[in-house]
């Protein structure tokens, strides 16, 4: 059974930083790209960071780029993100992501992150 457990979100002030978390079971972790995406309120999902199952590539959404890095530990089956800097615009949800076929993608069941003083 795939499992994707996000976790490391809360409340953090306007230039803060948090670190997500994104526990995975279930599949040969070091196989897949993983995702994250987020989901502001009020607006759709969207694409924050990529990294390939090897973790040497990497892509960011224009909005983030030189604020969160996406990295993942195979021997933990773990991805992670990194965010620094963070804006109000940055609350949301957050969820990770695996994609293993066209009918087969898993989500995690989110976690919150609000920016605010």
């Amino acid at each position: 059974q795939v499992q994707l457990v996000e976790s490391g979100g809360g409340l953090v002030q306007p230039g803060g930083s948090l670190r997500l978390s994104c526990a995975c079971s279930g599949f040969v972790f070091s196989t897949y790209a993983m995702r994250w995406y987020r989901q502001p309120p009020g607006k759709e999902r969207e694409l924050v960071a990529f990294i390939t199952g090897d973790g040497r590539l990497t892509n960011y959404a224009d909005s983030v780029k030189g604020r969160f890095t996406i990295f993942r530990d195979n021997d933990k089956n773990t991805v992670y993100l990194q965010m620094t800097s963070l804006e109000s615009e940055d609350t949301a949800v957050y969820y990770c992501n695996t994609v293993m076929s066209r009918s087969r993608q898993y989500w995690g069941q989110g976690t919150q992150v609000t920016v605010s003083s």
